[in-house]
């Protein structure tokens, strides 16, 4: 089992930057890739980002050269450096974490909300 707990979501004006972090325990050692995901009202989740145990990383469109994904193995922790933030950045953001690689278990977090402000 993998544990995530997230922290640094909040309220920021359009144009400004928030950092996520989600720190993993339990069996960490297993895990193979770490994410963010996000949720508006209303809508599906979506991935936002995410970072392989080899480093790589991968964006979805809408972010791409505001948002920075990296993760701290020696810390079990991932983050999310958001910034130029725009209003329909606001969802709650989720923590994923991956086991496996053909056939993968997923892991989550409670969610932090970002809310950004025009």
């Amino acid at each position: 089992q993998v544990q995530l707990v997230e922290s640094g979501g909040g309220l920021v004006q359009a144009g400004g930057s928030l950092r996520l972090s989600c720190v993993a325990s339990g069996s960490t050692r297993s895990i193979t890739a770490l994410g963010w995901y996000r949720q508006a009202p209303g809508e599906q989740r979506e991935l936002v980002a995410t970072v392989s145990s080899d480093g790589s990383t991968d964006y979805v469109d809408s972010v791409k050269g505001r948002f920075t994904i990296s993760r701290n193995n020696a810390k079990n922790t991932v983050y999310l450096q958001m910034n130029n933030l725009r209003p329909e950045d606001t969802a709650v953001y989720y923590c994923n974490a991956k086991r496996g690689y053909i056939i993968t278990v997923d892991y989550w977090g409670q969610g932090t909300q970002v809310t950004v402000s025009s």
